[in-house]
């Protein structure tokens, strides 16, 4: 009688999750985060204050810290200035969807499309450059400890869902 009765209350609670979870709004539906100039600001400020704090650097190695915090700052408006352009582009489609306006303005064709993603890929790669070349006189005098604490704190707080230092994680991986 009691196998029974578990056997119920479980089947109730898996049917009752799954209603729940069909009510739920889908992502397209969902509201997502959208963070504004002054949140993306607010959150380098707090990503800078936190890898300086995590490191704790020592007066010798606090001489490179500004090059450091000048290359956080110039990645993020970049990235800031790459999200803005998207969303324009993607406000125009819909805008020309919803006007009929789409035979006026085609999109890029295949080609077009590949011809954008590598100049996309080109300007990310040579801003990461400046990364690196601005990072690596500090990283440099750095110890282990601090090494080790630097690649962590370098990949947290990055982009919203987890997705954060997936370029570090792929060259670690091939070590």
């Amino acid at each position: 009688m009691m196998k029974k009765i578990l056997a119920g209350t479980i089947a109730l609670t898996l049917a009752g999750a799954g209603l729940a979870l069909a009510q739920q709004a889908t992502p397209r539906e969902a509201p997502g985060f959208r963070p504004s100039a002054e949140d993306v600001a607010a959150l380098t400020d707090a990503r800078i204050a936190g890898l300086r704090a995590g490191l704790k650097l020592t007066a010798e190695q606090e001489k490179h810290w500004p090059a450091v915090e000048t290359a956080i700052r110039d990645r993020a408006k970049d990235r800031a200035d790459r999200m803005k352009e998207r969303t324009d582009r993607m406000a125009a489609r819909r805008e020309a969807r919803g006007s009929g306006d789409n035979a006026q303005r085609p999109g890029p064709d295949a080609i077009g499309r590949l011809r954008q993603g590598a100049d996309a890929m080109n300007a990310r790669a040579t801003g990461l450059k400046k990364f690196a070349d601005a990072v690596e006189p500090l990283y440099k005098s750095l110890d282990d400890g601090q090494k080790r604490r630097f690649g962590v704190l370098l990949r947290m707080g990055g982009r919203p869902g987890g997705n954060h230092g997936h370029w570090q994680r792929r060259a670690e991986n091939t070590r």
